[in-house]
């Protein structure tokens, strides 16, 4: 097949998984289906980006940062809702609605507590999205909306202009392994979903938006030229077949039925992928809604019911804690059971010692916990007017709970993690690294794979991972041997990977790809790098005095020499094969742009740090040369304002000859 073709074909098939996966939540195709499909796509707009569609699923990941957001003026306004906080006040709205319009039906929606947005689309392609801002004029964050998979970039059968109103949400999710990445790189945590979809929103750098797992619901359409509707409900069905994720909605008549069904979508909060605030009842009638009108700040056929926040005490009982995949110790309370929010709540996160500290948090404490985004609900503060005799402070363990290894603090001594290379809470992590694609990149190894070997017992080092045999993993597949044997084969060949790769698979902290080459290349085997000194390895270009020390540490655990036996055992390779030639490109940077002919961008890469170089994917003033290929595009562009010198192939290969 032709590549043109073939990247048609796989864009055409993505896009429908991913609608079919983040709008109808009905996935039809496998993970590792996906994932592999999506890297052969990846691979053919390398080597053939004059063909790569506009909306292609790889353009999710996020495009080029940008340096501040442009200002938009909204066609049509996006207009706020009057706010009611009572059943008194909402039945009052629903009864003097009616009495201006009779025979009236509503349409109630959950209120997403979100960032309000609107996005435009020109002959079926979107080409602009804003937020709110003061309901006039936004901001253009088209470039992060366009990472939000449920957000089409193409439609079929739109009008010529189409602009939709919806509402962008962390799903609670997304929001939990956000904060669990903030903790464990040791940063502030979000309070709640709404601040975090607003902050990822706002990134300048849509590649930050892209890894923050957004989603929308659509809940208006604001202009649709030269299609008309009677009824709100109407234009949502239109949105639906358009596939737009569009907003749960049910129509209602009478003021009881609405007012039941607030009350349920409440009760209902935590059966829901996201965090509300409240409900939003619509008059349905769109000829209604323009004869009643609006006030000069909101129109009169909507109101937004807004719940009140629960706050209840409850008596902490135990502080336990939990081993994350990354190794972060968390303390988690466990409190006497309380209802709230439409559960019954059993436990209270408490994040770190710090938290713990700052809050005198002891077992035996009355205190007062509420749910604000969390899937685990917060403690607020301690009643101590309430405290027991006889409690103390409580400190975290200074050993791993579930494997026993010591715990460090991080740098920056907020929290503590646990040292283990093979604690079974970190397993998959573990080995979902190893065989990453920059490691030892042994395809067919993805993490329903991984998760199933680990819960067989067939896995609990990646070294075991040279041990599988055909007889234990052909189960794993509907394929049966095929795929087994297909996986082998990747493992055996995995054993021959460099060096560098290996290095990085080990999860050393602070040791990224760049920092494996250089480590492969200066001490040439694992066997010399295991031997190293920490002033030896602070020697090392990029290795400073935190990543020297966390290195020699790593190699002188007791479950790391244990790993490293397994490996060895295995036949793994523990040389490099990847020597420094010279230091003629010794501190001078590259950036590679366009499509080039003469070598893969991974092997014009290795040339480069071979010759001592750096390459980076972005250019500044610090960036040495430009390499370019055809369709160069920005990058070449900043070069030349910048003056930076700028090299065609063939001078380029002149250069490392």
């Amino acid at each position: 097949m032709e590549p043109k073709q073939r990247i048609n074909e796989l864009t055409e098939l993505l896009t429908e998984a991913n609608y079919r996966y983040y709008v109808l939540d009905d996935p039809h195709m496998l993970d590792f289906e996906y994932d592999h499909l999506l890297r052969e796509l990846e691979d053919l707009e390398k080597t053939h980006p004059e063909f790569a569609r506009e909306d292609s699923p790889t353009r999710r990941v996020g495009g080029q940062a940008l340096t501040q957001f442009e200002k938009v003026v909204h066609p049509v306004p996006l207009m706020s809702l009057q706010d009611v906080f009572s059943q008194e006040e909402l039945e009052d709205f629903l009864t003097k609605t009616i009495a201006s319009e009779p025979n009236s039906v509503f349409s109630v929606e959950p209120k997403i507590d979100g960032l309000s947005v609107a996005l435009e689309y020109v002959d079926g392609k979107f080409v602009r999205g804003a937020t709110r801002g003061d309901g006039n004029v936004g901001e253009d964050v088209t470039e992060n909306l366009k990472t939000i998979h449920s957000i089409p970039i193409t439609l079929e059968n739109a009008p010529a202009r189409l602009i939709v109103r919806g509402e962008v949400f962390m799903p609670k999710k997304s929001f939990h392994k956000l904060n669990q990445r903030q903790e464990e790189a040791g940063k502030p945590l979000f309070a709640n979903p709404r601040n975090a979809a607003a902050g990822s929103l706002r990134q300048l750098d849509p590649k930050v938006a892209a890894s923050r797992g957004l989603d929308i619901y659509i809940f208006n359409i604001q202009l649709a030229e030269g299609v008309e509707f009677t009824t709100h409900s109407e234009s949502l069905d239109y949105l639906e077949k358009l596939k737009f994720k569009v907003i749960p909605h049910k129509s209602l008549q009478s003021v009881q039925a609405v007012v039941d069904h607030v009350a349920w979508i409440n009760d209902s909060r935590e059966d829901l992928t996201c965090d509300i605030d409240g409900a939003v009842i619509k008059v349905e009638d769109l000829a209604a809604r323009e004869r009643l009108g609006a006030t000069a700040k909101f129109p009169r056929w909507a109101a937004a019911y807004k719940y009140p926040p629960e706050i209840k005490p409850t008596v902490v009982e135990d502080i336990i804690v939990q081993v994350g995949r990354t190794g972060v110790l968390t303390p988690k309370a466990v409190v006497r059971p309380v209802r709230l929010a439409g559960t019954t709540v059993t436990n209270a996160t408490l994040h770190n010692q710090d938290f713990i500290t700052q809050r005198d948090i002891r077992i035996g404490d009355t205190v007062l916990i509420r749910k604000a985004g969390e899937i685990i609900p917060e403690i607020l503060e301690v009643e101590l007017a309430k405290r027991p005799e006889g409690t103390i402070p409580y400190s975290l363990p200074d050993r791993c709970p579930v494997c026993a290894a010591p715990v460090e603090r991080d740098t920056d001594g907020v929290f503590l993690r646990c040292t283990g290379t093979e604690c079974p809470a970190q397993l998959g992590r573990i080995i979902s690294h190893f065989v990453s694609r920059d490691a030892m990149d042994i395809e067919g190894l993805g993490s329903a794979i991984v998760d199933s070997l680990i819960e067989r017992q067939l896995i609990r080092s990646p070294g075991d991972i040279y041990e599988l045999q055909l007889e234990d993993i052909a189960s794993l597949w509907k394929s049966g041997t095929t795929a087994a044997k297909k996986l082998l084969q990747a493992i055996e060949a995995s054993k021959d990977q460099d060096l560098a790769r290996l290095i990085y698979a080990l999860g050393i902290r602070q040791v990224g790809v760049k920092t494996g080459k250089v480590l492969a290349a200066t001490f040439g085997s694992l066997d010399a790098l295991m031997a190293a000194s920490t002033e030896e390895l602070t020697a090392v270009e990029d290795v400073g005095a935190i990543t020297a020390d966390f290195i020699y540490t790593w190699f002188r655990q007791e479950q790391s020499q244990h790993m490293i036996q397994k490996l060895r055992d295995a036949g793994v390779n523990f040389t490099s094969k990847r020597v420094i030639a010279d230091n003629r490109f010794a501190g001078k940077t590259f950036v590679l742009t366009g499509a080039l002919s003469k070598f893969t961008r991974e092997e014009a890469s290795e040339k480069i740090e071979l010759l001592g170089g750096k390459v980076s994917g972005s250019v500044s003033r610090k960036t040495a040369f430009v390499v370019v290929g055809e369709n160069a595009g920005s990058k070449e562009r900043k070069a030349r304002e910048l003056g930076i010198a700028i090299l065609t192939e063939d001078e380029f290969l002149e250069m490392i000859q």
